[in-house]
């Protein structure tokens, strides 16, 4: 600065949320199979997969959004006394993540997968979430600023100063809140699992540095 005068300076941190339902259900849903050798179990295991994806394809959930991992196939175990361990059967398995862009048909879906899969299917969670995050981000990114603006120039009044002109900005990641997973609900026995969405947020945090006039 002119005359060796340093810049006074406010810095300010803002948080800000939006909410919205959200759009995309990714289930993630396992298949496991026993046999006495490996192959009938990875035999077993490749039938039962290939059943459940395609039930989930007959309701409409697309190629690019089923995919397989973690396929393993390991012994089972167990000790017999005088024997020691012994194999008892060969168990395979593979991990399905498929993403349900309906989220009102997700208990249909569900439904159909189990059924299709039979005994065989392991339902590991449900993570609900947006398609799209960048609108709703904009939303939380505007409530983030709108909040450390108004901190910024309530600290500026109280040091009977005001804000100039923005020096810096810096957005910063937040730790996600909880955000609802599908809310599963069974009205008796024979029907299907429904899965309620809710909503969903996210949110954005910004460290603004202003310049304080006099």
């Amino acid at each position: 600065m002119a005359g060796g005068s340093t810049m006074r300076t406010i810095t300010v941190t803002g948080t800000g949320s939006a909410e919205a339902a959200p759009d995309l259900l990714t289930i993630s849903m396992g298949v496991e199979c026993r046999g006495d050798g490996v192959g009938a179990a990875y035999r077993d295991a490749g039938m039962a997969s290939a059943a459940v994806t395609g039930a989930l394809r007959q309701h409409g959930v697309a190629d690019a959004d089923i995919r397989t991992s973690g396929l393993n196939v390991r012994p089972e175990l167990v000790w017999r006394e005088g024997e020691g361990q012994q194999v008892a059967a060969y168990v395979a398995s593979s991990v399905l993540t498929v993403r349900v862009r309906r989220v009102a048909a997700a208990s249909a879906v569900i439904a159909a997968a189990v059924d299709a899969g039979g005994d065989n299917v392991r339902l590991n969670g449900l993570d609900l979430g947006f398609a799209d995050e960048s609108a709703l981000l904009a939303r939380a990114r505007e409530a983030a600023w709108k909040e450390a603006t108004a901190a910024a120039e309530q600290f500026a009044s109280l040091a009977s100063a005001r804000l100039g002109a923005v020096v810096s900005i810096a957005e910063h990641p937040l730790s996600p809140g909880p955000v609802p997973v599908g809310r599963l609900e069974r009205a008796v026995a024979a029907d299907a699992i429904g899965v309620e969405a809710g909503h969903a947020s996210l949110g954005a945090g910004v460290t603004v540095v202003w310049e304080l006039l006099a």
